[in-house]
């Protein structure tokens, strides 16, 4: 274990490199929901324009494999905190066991998610000319499947390089490079995580529940 956190020329003090870290990424954070806001915006106007057509197309999301996604989600937070607290007390054991924890759930969320895509592959629910849905204008409900394939899957690269990160991590404290005094890393990637969880949890119920009638499941 490394006992001497190395600290940047430029710093005065660890604890200032820290702070300028976590703002960093909060900067980049803000961006984002900018970048994700924008297309949200665009999906609720469309939603408005086309509120029959999307719901009839929404209908045809897979709820109970969105639903799963979403506790698998939820879940990692979980253990990312963990992951956090656990490098927050140099107890790198713990911190590689947590972060092996939430990059496997987050890769079950991605193998649901391609799941998901294949049988809307199957179902011909891919727009283009293979495209087909009963009960609604195609134009509309190809635009609400371009919507979905675009929003899930900008979330889904976001969160391939979340778990390409903690795997940086893991790689990091077996190395024994991540101490209780030098864990920006771990802290940093942390909020980059939730917010690719909270960027879902928006998804979930604009996609999968909005104008979803009961009996269709």
């Amino acid at each position: 274990m490394n006992s001497s956190p190395p600290l940047a020329g430029h710093f005065d003090d660890l604890e200032q490199q820290r702070d300028t870290a976590v703002l960093g990424m909060w900067v980049f954070l803000a961006a984002e929901m900018i970048f994700f806001g924008a297309i949200f915006l665009g999906f609720v106007e469309f939603r408005h324009s086309y509120p029959g057509d999307f719901a009839v197309a929404s209908n045809h999301t897979k709820i109970i494999l969105g639903t799963a996604n979403t506790l698998i989600l939820l879940t990692s937070s979980l253990s990312m905190a963990l992951s956090v607290h656990a490098a927050q007390e140099g107890k790198s054991g713990r911190l590689i066991g947590f972060l092996a924890v939430t990059m496997a759930l987050g890769s079950a969320f991605l193998g649901i998610k391609f799941l998901e895509y294949y049988l809307e592959y199957r179902e011909g629910l891919v727009p283009g000319p293979r495209f087909r849905l009963q009960g609604a204008d195609p134009r509309h409900a190809q635009l609400f499947f371009l919507c979905y394939f675009t929003m899930t899957g900008i979330h889904a690269l976001h969160l391939l390089i979340g778990i390409g990160l903690l795997g940086f991590l893991a790689v990091k404290a077996r190395a024994g490079r991540s101490t209780s005094e030098n864990h920006n890393a771990v802290e940093v990637v942390g909020l980059y995580w939730h917010f690719v969880d909270v960027v879902w949890i928006f998804l979930f119920p604009i996609l999968y529940l909005l104008g979803r009638h009961v009996h269709h499941g």
